[in-house]
């Protein structure tokens, strides 16, 4: 005679499934919700690794100091400018890579290969080799390009600092955009493309008309987790620029470590921490929206 097992019924069996998912529940609150609370509670003091004597509760003081800060304004422009140059770059880039690597050539796999490789690089890595190997204005590779040509190297970081970050950054994460670009060119049906052909329609409107917008639930997809994650660069600013030359190319993660770790303003830091976890929301909040309003569409 064969039994089976069906699963449990009615309250009690609520309450043997919230038992067994308490422990994974409660590690995710503790992992979360203690950190968030206690910046929350350092951005209302006074706080300072170096003066032991400044303590107690602050009040709005901390976030009225940083709003006001010119540094903060430069720090939130800087940080708009990269993620949409990056995006820019990254987007643009990626569409017209993945329609390249959908067509037959010779050596299109180990093109694919290379292409893709730079997004496995750790982001200290790939600041020190664009620092160091790259854009050095001594033994660079592009100063030696220059130097052979009979032009002035330039000293990139020092004269185009926000810009060489956002060309680091862009190299590393157009890897990511060609990749799911490319899979989501792949899914198109070839034999649309080859009535638009026979149709007579050339390269730039088959691309406009059908290759564009099949990708465009894709790109909204990138544009979404690219967002999330560049507003948090820090370590190829810190490798490269160190935020300079002044503010130059400081966004507002790199901000919020010279707050905490450079001047030693816990409470001032934490509240650019909260101020950081509010627009990082707001931004994440739209465009999760975006992309659902793209898929049901």
């Amino acid at each position: 005679m064969e039994t089976t097992l069906s699963p449990p019924k009615g309250k009690k069996g609520r309450t043997g499934a919230a038992l067994f998912l308490s422990p994974a529940v409660l590690i995710l609150l503790v992992w979360s919700l203690i950190p968030l609370a206690l910046t929350l509670w350092y951005s209302f003091q006074n706080y300072n690794l170096v003066d032991p004597t400044l303590s107690g509760f602050a009040g709005l003081d901390n976030y009225r100091y940083l709003l006001t800060d010119p540094d903060f304004v430069w720090a939130l422009l800087n940080t708009v400018l990269l993620v949409l140059g990056v995006l820019v770059i990254s987007v643009g880039g990626g569409v017209l890579l993945a329609v390249l690597y959908d067509q037959d050539f010779l050596g299109r796999g180990i093109a694919r290969i290379l292409v893709i490789s730079p997004f496995f690089v750790m982001p200290t890595v790939s600041a020190l080799v664009w620092k160091n190997l790259m854009l050095h204005p001594i033994y660079g590779v592009y100063s030696a390009m220059m130097r052979a040509v009979g032009l002035t190297p330039i000293d990139w970081l020092q004269h185009y600092p926000m810009q060489t970050v956002m060309m680091i950054v862009a190299w590393e994460w157009l890897p990511f955009a060609v990749l799911i670009l490319l899979t989501a060119v792949q899914s198109l049906d070839h034999e649309q493309k080859e009535a638009a052909r026979m149709d007579g329609a050339g390269p730039v409107a088959r691309f406009r008309y059908i290759i564009l917008p099949h990708l465009s639930r894709a790109i909204t997809v990138v544009i979404m987790i690219e967002t999330i994650y560049l507003l948090t660069i820090f370590a190829e600013i810190w490798v490269t620029t160190s935020g300079g030359p002044g503010v130059a190319s400081t966004n507002l993660a790199f901000l919020i470590y010279a707050r905490a770790l450079l001047q030693f303003d816990v409470g001032g830091a934490s509240a650019g921490g909260v101020i950081a976890i509010v627009i990082a929301n707001v931004i994440a909040a739209f465009l999760v929206r975006a992309v659902a309003r793209n898929l049901e569409a």
